[in-house]
């Protein structure tokens, strides 16, 4: 009996985890009793945003958003299946009466299912319609409303109603697991040097665990919100057996250099997705880890004690997947240069996916659910596109207004599939109009960096993906022998919007290294080109005024191909 009880509750989450929608990555309970469900996912790219609302109900269901949390200049929509089969109309509403059905209906239903006392609909809408009936989704938290009924017939819904705040674009989720716990990861007293910039690294041994549990939380700990700037936690290899404290990126690393977390300076805490956590314990094992700190120290003060670090709440209810990070985009490295005076220049770093098989015996797709984009004080925007069989076929994440001071991992609106052989390329543009030097490609905050994090599930043991211009080429190509008549040339070029230009071109067309890493450090090497990054635009946005106006015109359009047919046919 217990053998066939264990199967039986195997069976039920395996078709539990079978359920899980990748374009409905988000979830909440709109009601106190859990009779109403809202499930949701959206493309900002292609501007569009996905819904299935759940009720427990045989009647009418109706959801939307509210200004202030009542009727009264609502946008909704109301469902269900009744004797004659479904009805989907979308509505607003002027006050406590019935809504009416909007001229335009933007909202497209998808599906609408009525069994077992539950009512599903599933349905989307543009993010912004640009219809006055409609309210625009922003990033923003929104009042959603919600109402049914027991019956089809669409009345007053007395109590079987209510609303609830969320923000529905930037979600964050918040679970409580009734078996949980946390550790912290931080500095011991460091005294933070008299410097702009340093970066510190610890190097400890990460907490012991036995059975394996999955942390589904991360929390920045942070004692001195002035000169913390980023926390990045890596995970050594098990060549690392002691404990080290030193300033990073001077031998000291270790090799650990696969990323376990990351913060950045205005982020909050990070929640992944209910399918997905970093694993611990169990057959991870004991292992070391390097805490590296950015501490950005402007006005150099001196004798500043800090305890900065990450807290990372765990659970043993196991998740489907073990999830991981992968950083891609351009190697931090010496000798990448951007010039001055540039109004907009691009720097480009690769991931070429191809070679993965080369340092690991079992890779697989990987389903990406959260990126954080990373570059230092010039930068202005950052995209990472996705290229399959030599096309762009999206932009997996962007950030067209980049703010250095406010950095943190956003969770995508849907899970992406990145396959094998795809190509993963980041661009950073960079604005540094008001310095009369180059910037280089370093860990300085004055320095530049253009990095992808990748948050992304099943977990592989894979710690980088990134590429960096081969400078050989670089160097022929600007007439150079060597790095010195290189610098030279850079040095005394004049630099205005056709030289920069002119150099823009030149790096984009040289071959570029590829390098791929797995978590023992164990590194292929390849040479490639970086493909043609466009942006994607979003749907159009078209009024109902626009819509009967281009209706006419193929109307019109029509009509006058017809006439020139009848015409010619009569002509001859």
């Amino acid at each position: 009996m217990v053998t066939l009880s264990f199967v039986l509750l195997l069976l039920s989450v395996q078709w539990s985890w079978a359920q899980e929608d990748p374009l409905l990555p988000f979830s909440e309970h709109l009601d106190p009793e859990h009779k109403v469900r809202l499930k949701w996912g959206f493309d900002e790219i292609q501007g569009f945003i996905l819904f299935e609302l759940t009720v427990n109900t045989n009647g009418w269901v109706g959801f939307g958003f509210s200004p202030k949390g009542g009727m009264t200049g609502a946008d909704v929509v109301i469902g269900g299946v009744g004797p004659g089969g479904s009805y989907f109309t979308d509505r607003h509403a002027g006050g406590n009466s019935m809504p009416s059905v909007d001229e335009q209906q933007n909202y497209k239903l998808l599906s609408l299912t009525e069994s077992d006392g539950k009512t599903v609909m599933k349905f989307q809408r543009p993010i912004d319609s640009c219809d006055k009936d409609d309210l625009p989704i922003t990033d923003l938290p929104m009042k959603l409303i919600y109402a049914y009924g027991q019956t089809d017939d669409i009345a007053y819904h007395s109590s079987q109603r209510g609303t609830k705040e969320l923000n529905l674009l930037k979600y964050m989720p918040h679970v409580n697991p009734s078996n949980r716990s946390f550790f912290d990861i931080t500095m011991d007293n460091f005294i933070v040097p008299a410097k702009h910039t340093y970066y510190h690294c610890k190097i400890l041994k990460a907490p012991t665990f036995g059975p394996k549990q999955h942390i589904y939380r991360i929390e920045p700990v942070i004692e001195n919100v002035d000169l913390v700037h980023h926390l990045v936690l890596f995970r050594c290899p098990p060549t690392v057996t002691e404990p080290l404290e030193a300033e990073c990126h001077t031998g000291a690393d270790g090799g650990c250099i696969e990323v376990v977390a990351v913060w950045g300076v205005g982020g909050g805490a990070f929640e992944f997705p209910e399918v997905a956590g970093l694993p611990i314990g169990g057959n991870v094992g004991n292992f070391f880890c390097r805490l590296e700190v950015h501490y950005n120290n402007p006005h150099k003060s001196a004798g500043r004690v800090d305890n900065s670090g990450l807290r990372f709440y765990y659970t043993s209810e196991l998740r489907q997947h073990d999830a991981a990070v992968l950083m891609t985009g351009l190697a931090v490295a010496p000798g990448y240069a951007i010039p001055p005076k540039a109004k907009s220049f691009h720097t480009y770093g690769m991931c070429d996916t191809t070679n993965i098989p080369k340092v690991l015996e079992t890779p697989h797709d990987l389903q990406v659910f959260s990126v954080m984009l990373h570059t230092h004080l010039a930068g202005r925007k950052v995209r990472v596109g996705q290229f399959r069989g030599g096309e762009q076929i999206d932009i997996l994440a962007a950030d067209e207004s980049y703010d250095f001071e406010y950095q943190e991992a956003t969770n995508l609106g849907k899970t992406k599939t990145v396959k094998l052989d795809d190509k993963l390329l980041v661009e950073c543009t960079y604005n540094t109009e008001n310095r009369d030097s180059f910037t280089w490609g370093g860990y300085s905050t004055t320095d530049e960096m253009c990095l992808a994090f990748i948050l992304y599930y099943p977990a592989m043991n894979l710690s980088g993906c990134v590429s960096f211009p081969d400078l050989t080429s670089l160097h022929s190509a600007m007439g150079a022998t060597d790095a010195n008549s290189w610098l030279n040339i850079m040095f005394t070029k004049t630099w205005n919007d056709m030289t920069i230009n002119e150099y823009q071109k030149t790096l984009n067309s040289i071959d570029q290294f590829i390098i791929v890493v797995n978590s023992l450090n164990k590194a292929s090497s390849f040479k490639g080109t970086l493909p043609d990054l466009k942006v994607i635009p979003p749907a159009p946005c078209i009024s109902g005024c626009v819509t009967k106006s281009l209706a006419v015109l193929s109307l019109l359009t029509c009509l006058t191909v017809q006439w020139a047919s009848f015409c010619n046919t009569n002509a001859n």
